[in-house]
């Protein structure tokens, strides 16, 4: 079944570029990043390791409505410390149901203690429609006589 399929095969098709900041730099710096690579997240990496996520609801809830200054604010001070990971085993389903849950809409995957990629709401999405296209198209060539036999 699609929802099944792991998410190391979605990192597969998708690449495994992750985008992150350090927890010194600031807001600023991070939302621009976010732009540029037209990303909703930026994983906060300190010392080689995961240390946080800053998203942009975070930019909006705990800077801009708060009245913070982007360009003199720590990403450290806003981000969400405490990170949902998956592992490249797990799976959409369970990706999907992490995501729900959570309300969360990005994870890293990580592997031992290394960052391997990030999965977003988006890419689980695209992954099972593309999944479920692909499967509506061969029951309609198995029902119209097409598919092989």
């Amino acid at each position: 079944m699609e929802d099944l399929a792991r998410v190391e095969t979605i990192l597969r098709q998708k690449g495994g570029a992750v985008c992150s900041v350090r927890p010194e730099e600031t807001v600023f710096h991070a939302i621009r990043i976010m732009k540029e690579k037209d990303i909703g997240a930026v994983l906060v990496m300190g010392e080689g390791r995961l240390t946080g996520i800053l998203s942009e609801r975070d930019y909006a809830r705990k800077a801009a409505l708060e009245g913070r200054d982007s360009r003199a604010t720590p990403v450290h001070d806003i981000c969400t410390r405490v990170v949902v990971t998956v592992s490249p085993e797990t799976t959409v389903r369970e990706c999907l149901q992490l995501m729900t849950d959570r309300r969360l809409r990005h994870l890293p995957v990580v592997e031992g203690d290394k960052v391997v990629g990030v999965v977003s709401i988006g890419d689980l999405v695209k992954w099972l429609i593309n999944a479920l296209t692909a499967r509506i198209d061969q029951l309609q060539a198995y029902i119209s006589g097409g598919y092989p036999s």
